[in-house]
């Protein structure tokens, strides 16, 4: 009787390749070098600045009011979408959370409204776009203006005070002290952009909006409901933009009618600065939270060397564009 002696195969264990690594992870780590090298040239430009932490710690405080907004916009973009709204989103999320805390006195109350809102109109942003075929910037420029109308109606043109939040468990948890040092903002920029993260990179929704992104006909040969995909990421934008508005004002304790309006071109250059192609398809939560530091440091590094904070706007200007040129250079040559 013969007997036959069979072998194991050991498992097949892929060796790490820093080549392989970098061609997969080259947009990250294209955007992460070029933070790094700005951060170099501002150190130098500016040590009286950037090599003290008073800059690091007005980071952490002011750069999550824009950041944070970034981080679904980022998503909205990747499925081919835009919106100009969220400025004036954040605007009436916060009048809405004014006018019901007058009406019930309810911190908790204010805030869930305000949030409320701020889904009703990225739904609405979305419904338009979806049920008219309306392109989204034209649409979003539309509702921006209905927003700010609303806005100014409802507070009748005037500032408002917030100093009554002062100590409550909202005003702790969104713009206090984690451990009595470390503002609770720039926890809620890190807790959103993880989540953003999670969403877009380990969840059907995620791939989907990738999905329509590259190409939106064979999204929809594959079974993807695009419009309901498209009106959830504007409904994202909505909300956050709704939760950052609530955040910046009650940092200052002060209402302001245009609140938001200055948010505008910092967002969207942290989008594109970070890599997410204005055409869709392409784009990471990570190059847009990096895009969003690199974003703050501009802006301090311009005031630091003296120019005045009107460069600030011509630099944002210029990368949008730049990132435009780019991506389409690009996509060209993939075509």
């Amino acid at each position: 009787m013969t007997t036959i002696e069979t072998t194991s195969i050991p498992p097949y264990k892929e060796t790490f390749s820093l080549r392989k690594f970098v061609r997969a992870n080259g947009t990250q780590l294209g955007i992460l070098s070029v933070f790094l090298g700005l951060w170099i040239i501002f150190i130098l430009a500016a040590p009286d600045t950037f090599t003290k932490p008073q800059i690091y710690y007005a980071f952490m405080s002011t750069i999550p009011f824009f950041a944070i907004m970034a981080m679904p916009l980022t998503i909205l973009v990747i499925a081919g979408e835009m919106d100009l709204s969220f400025p004036s989103i954040m605007a009436i999320g916060l009048v809405v959370f004014l006018l019901t805390y007058f009406q019930f006195a309810s911190i908790l109350l204010s805030f869930a409204a305000a949030l409320l809102v701020g889904l009703f109109a990225g739904w609405l942003n979305g419904f338009i776009v979806v049920r008219f075929g309306i392109p989204s910037l034209v649409a979003t420029i539309g509702t921006q203006f209905f927003w700010r109308g609303a806005v100014l109606v409802l507070a009748q043109n005037k500032n408002g005070s917030l100093a009554y939040a002062m100590g409550t468990p909202l005003y702790n948890i969104l713009v206090g002290k984690l451990f009595g040092v470390f503002p609770m903002q720039m926890v809620w920029l890190i807790v959103i952009a993880v989540l953003s993260w999670i969403l877009l990179n380990r969840t059907r929704f995620g791939a989907h909006i990738y999905l329509i992104g590259d190409n939106a006909e064979s999204a929809k040969l594959m079974g993807v409901n695009n419009g309901r995909v498209r009106i959830q990421a504007f409904m994202l934008v909505g909300v956050v933009a709704a939760l950052a508005g609530v955040i910046a004002s009650l940092h200052v304790k002060f209402f302001w009618p245009s609140l938001g309006e200055g948010y505008l071109l910092r967002t969207l250059a942290s989008v594109f600065l970070g890599g997410t192609s204005v055409f869709g398809g392409v784009g990471t939560i990570f190059g847009t939270f990096i895009g969003a530091f690199i974003i703050g440091a501009i802006e301090a590094a311009t005031v630091a060397v003296g120019l005045t904070g009107f460069w600030t706007q011509l630099i944002y200007g210029l990368i949008i564009i730049l990132s435009v040129i780019m991506h389409s250079f690009l996509r060209r040559r993939m075509e």
